[in-house]
């Protein structure tokens, strides 16, 4: 069971991006900038988690880029501007690993758990075990469970997501609620 209380710098953030860090467009990709709205709170909620957890790491998929409806350029120059703005609200966005592929076999492609694997294999101090992931989706905690890490879901696109559920530790109506609840351990 995820305890709050025990989360410290030796502590991995995994971040689900779409339905988390911004709106989630319907049934539809977020091309460019322009269309990447955060979510209120959003950015103060990445300072406090920035202070609290030694690395955060963004995993998403992104089969916008592999149906070939925007770039791979694209999705760098939104990440780009997307950690600009979390730095300049004090927080940080250690690395950003992502899928493009659209075949659900893909080792990187959640709920397949190739993204936490590349992490621990270029950050060897990861320890799974003080790893959590957060995300708006059910395959964002098959992702995690299939990872051997921590899951937080936020009801954000899925609020009739019903708790106690196998697959999810904690949940929280959106990523700022959770920082909060970080900061009253």
């Amino acid at each position: 069971m995820l305890d709050l209380k025990q989360i410290d710098k030796s502590w991995t953030l995994f971040l689900d991006r779409d339905g988390v860090i911004n709106h989630e467009k319907y049934q539809d990709y977020v091309y460019n900038y322009e269309e990447f709205i955060f979510y209120d709170g959003v950015r103060e909620a990445m300072k406090t988690l920035a202070d609290l957890f030694g690395l955060v790491i963004l995993t998403t998929n992104q089969r916008g880029v592999g149906r070939g409806l925007m770039t791979e350029a694209d999705l760098k120059d939104i990440h780009t501007s997307m950690v600009r703005d979390i730095e300049k609200a004090g927080g940080r966005i250690d690395q950003i690993y992502y899928c493009v592929a659209n075949d659900a076999g893909d080792p990187n492609r959640k709920p397949n758990p190739g993204m936490i694997f590349q992490a621990k294999k270029d950050y060897p101090a990861i320890d799974l075990q003080k790893s959590l992931i957060v995300g708006n989706n059910m395959s964002d905690m098959e992702f995690g469970r299939n990872g051997g890490i921590h899951t937080v879901f936020v009801k954000t696109t899925h609020p009739e997501q019903a708790v106690p559920h196998p697959a999810i530790d904690l949940a929280f109506n959106t990523l700022p609620d959770f920082a909060k609840a970080l900061q009253k351990k």
